[in-house]
């Protein structure tokens, strides 16, 4: 199924503008459909003369009457003409009839979308008719603030210019006040009035000054400023963004929107949200993130100090396997806190291997012992690991280059080395190849007692599960090392 940006792009709305004014109604409407009791389906002219169905929604607050995937239906000659007629006009334009044709009998109305004064689209309201009570104040409040968005939509005014936050912005149903152009409560949902409440609001809310009263109850002053100039501004004809309010008990989300549709009585509509629960849980989650990053900074200081203090040593050997030794300890411990200085300055518990191995690289000309004559370069992505595959993966690539630049190359002859990332299906494939002098006659790696192998056999085979290979990728010319790595691939990148 294409996305909904391609399916706006094959209608009418082709321009970008009016793409993303699509889009963000898309965002926006679970809202409206809540308010309206009503499905929801965004429809667009094609060239052939039919109206395709690009987008749809259920609401959460009533049975749907359209419980059938409508995205992707074309319709046309009399299906269709309550759709040119709203195109054509500019207004909206209620059926007559109920439509008895599905599971349960519904009445249709189609609003014309409008953006920059052009009607881009048209949205279909199909409202189940199965439904039969007496409809409360709640749902009467409801239906009117649905019928405001309707024109305002009409209107070109609704959505509003900035994308919102649909995951957690607050629902119809976690609490709804109604404002007058005053911006006095005319109507306050029960869960409106028990979120207030919570944040220490006494009393109703009808009558009062949303604003005022929001302000006042605020643990923090400045934020309480904020959050009633976003209220007021909502009245104004504004669209704030959502901001917290913090009592002294409880954290309340509000976002506020403006009600300005033509003809009728200006207003605003305020939906808040209890998050108490999810803002502990988000300071929870930073308190532990932050000890986390401060764990490795830590780490990363004490194997560079670990480092300084091999390198020390190594400079008073006068026995040269014994400084060897000690070089190549200084090597691999710089390697591993480099991975740790990396996840010092992440959010997350993933490395950004290629990040790690382009400050490990000039390291190696540092530390190896044959100088800079063979040159490294690295192609493909590594992407990001998890820690504990980006830890080992990092040391035995390390590992790998520094014996490339060791033996490959005897009395510092120049040549090239290239460190090389492929994917494979779900694997990682790493190659490390030279045009050095190659490998000796009969060798075998799995037989090699060389350290370095050793520590890469471990890293790779023992601990990621990986395999090792190599082998000469031309006739006796240079050495090529290949790392396969299980399910590496299907990391971040």
């Amino acid at each position: 199924m294409s996305s909904l940006s391609e399916r706006l792009t094959r209608g009418s709305a082709s321009h970008p503008s009016q793409v993303d004014h699509s889009r963000r109604l898309v965002a926006d409407w679970q809202l409206l459909a809540d308010l309206s009791f009503a499905d929801l389906t965004l429809w667009v002219p094609l060239p052939t003369g039919a109206w395709w169905c690009v987008a749809q929604v259920r609401p959460l607050t009533a049975p749907t009457s359209r419980p059938e995937d409508l995205v992707g239906t074309e319709v046309e000659a009399e299906a269709a003409q309550p759709f040119v007629l709203a195109h054509r006009e500019g207004r909206p334009v209620t059926e007559g009839e109920p439509d008895w044709s599905g599971v349960a009998p519904r009445r249709r109305e189609v609003i014309p979308v409008r953006h920059d004064g052009v009607v881009v689209a048209v949205l279909a309201k199909d409202t189940n008719l199965a439904v039969t009570r007496s409809p409360s104040t709640l749902e009467l409040t409801y239906l009117d603030i649905a019928a405001d968005l309707c024109l305002m939509v009409s209107a070109g005014t609704f959505p509003p210019e900035k994308l919102q936050d649909a995951e957690m912005s607050p629902r119809v149903g976690d609490g709804l006040v109604r404002l007058d152009g005053r911006g006095r409560a005319v109507y306050a949902s029960p869960n409106a009035l028990s979120a207030y409440r919570r944040i220490g609001v006494e009393g109703d809310l009808v009558g009062q000054d949303l604003a005022a009263v929001t302000r006042t109850v605020a643990a923090d002053r400045v934020v309480g400023e904020a959050v009633a100039a976003g209220i007021a501004a909502a009245v104004a004809g504004r669209f704030p963004d959502p901001m917290d309010v913090e009592g002294d008990s409880a954290t309340m989300l509000v976002r506020a929107l403006p009600l300005q549709a033509p003809g009728v009585e200006e207003g605003a509509l305020v939906l808040v949200r209890d998050v108490t629960d999810v803002r502990r849980r988000d300071r929870a989650l930073l308190t532990k993130d932050a000890t986390i990053r401060e764990i490795h900074h830590r780490v990363k200081n004490n194997l560079q100090t670990v480092a300084a203090l091999l390198r020390l040593q190594a400079r008073r050997m006068t026995e040269p396997a014994a400084r060897a030794a000690l070089e190549e300890s200084v090597r691999r411990v710089a390697s591993i806190a480099v991975v740790h200085e990396t996840l010092a300055g992440s959010r997350e518990d993933v490395v950004d291997v290629d990040d790690v191995l382009d400050q490990v690289l000039p390291m190696l000309g540092d530390l190896t012992s044959v100088g800079p004559a063979a040159r490294t370069r690295r192609t493909g992505s590594f992407g990001e690991l998890p820690a504990e595959a980006a830890t080992p993966l990092v040391l035995a690539v390390t590992e790998l280059l520094h014996n490339a630049a060791e033996h490959a190359f005897p009395d510092g002859e120049p040549g090239a080395i290239e460190l090389v990332a492929e994917r494979s299906g779900d694997d990682l494939v790493v190659r490390v190849r030279d045009d050095g002098r190659g490998l000796p006659d009969g060798f075998d790696v799995a037989q090699s007692d060389g350290l370095g192998l050793q520590i890469v056999r471990t890293l790779i085979v023992g601990e990621l599960g990986g395999t090792l290979a190599m082998g000469s990728p031309g006739e006796g010319v240079g050495t090529e090392v290949v790392l396969r790595l299980p399910g590496a691939a299907g990391s971040r990148r």
